[in-house]
């Protein structure tokens, strides 16, 4: 009987057209999600591509839009593609950037002051404008660090700028000190004080790099030298007294590690000074 009522339902024709009916219903439905998909995705890159190719070069393009973070720690900017109007995504590893190295400028008196800096690599922020003619700023400086820009006639505290080298750095890390995260505060205050940097500067210097260290377990600090000068060379008119350029990289550890004390010494100002401050995260 069994068999019987099989056999009778698989030769009903109602109900094999009920079955391909249901069938065609779902080929429908997922062929009209896929055509919903590639038609927002092609309507989405059309509006980005024109929204891109507007732009003549890439200083016309909103900083916003030059650069983001990803969440796999890589930064991916639109770059100019044989210096034609064409753009293109670059995906780099955030390690390769020199985030906010700063320039403070002290003269003994108000004067103008040329500052050049010849970067082996690409600056993707400033602020005030680098000068690409110039290779740098032009501006009046005052005793006080206070600095009005001649090109926009405004205001600034310091001269701010970030870059990536045309060739990964090899940072001489065999020297430098081991720190707990929830210690490296402490360690910056005190070590850049050591150094010569005053409260106003190491507090901006901690304002902005110990929000990145705190959650470590540990960091491996550094202090770079000609590492970092001989890729970011700084030419200043007229020439400093004395200059302190500070630029520390870390490297976040899960573990401490044996490491040879770094020997830092204490910087004089003299005269007219000039400090900078920079750092760099090894990953």
């Amino acid at each position: 009987m069994k068999n019987k009522n099989n056999v009778n339902n698989a030769d009903n024709p109602k109900a094999k057209t009920k079955k391909k009916k249901g069938v065609s219903r779902k080929v429908i439905i997922i062929l009209l999600v896929v055509i919903i998909i590639i038609t927002t995705g092609i309507v989405f890159f059309s509006i980005l591509s024109t929204k891109l190719l507007s732009f003549k070069n890439k200083k016309d393009i909103p900083l916003i839009t030059r650069y983001t973070c990803d969440l796999q720690g890589k930064i991916w900017f639109f770059a100019p593609h044989n210096n034609n109007v064409e753009y293109s995504w670059k995906c780099i590893d955030k390690r390769e950037f020199l985030y906010k190295p700063v320039i403070y400028l002290y003269p003994t008196q108000k004067q103008d002051v040329e500052v050049r800096l010849d970067y082996k690599g690409e600056i993707f922020a400033d602020y005030p404008e680098y000068d690409e003619k110039l290779k740098g700023w032009r501006v009046l400086a005052y005793p006080d660090g206070k600095l009005i820009n001649y090109p926009d006639s405004k205001e600034y505290s310091y001269l701010f700028w970030e870059g990536r080298p045309s060739e990964k750095i090899d940072w001489d890390l065999s020297s430098g000190f081991i720190v707990r995260g929830k210690d490296t505060k402490e360690f910056l205050q005190k070590t850049l004080s050591q150094m010569g940097l005053t409260p106003k500067e190491y507090n901006e210097f901690i304002v902005y790099w110990f929000p990145k260290m705190q959650g470590n377990a540990y960091n491996l600090i550094h202090f770079a030298g000609k590492e970092y000068t001989d890729n970011a060379l700084l030419t200043i008119t007229p020439k400093p007294d004395s200059m302190l350029r500070v630029f520390m990289v870390f490297k976040p550890l899960e573990k401490p590690v044996e490491i040879k004390e770094q020997k830092l010494e204490h910087f004089e100002r003299k005269g007219f000074s000039v400090i900078e401050w920079g750092g760099s995260e090894i990953k």
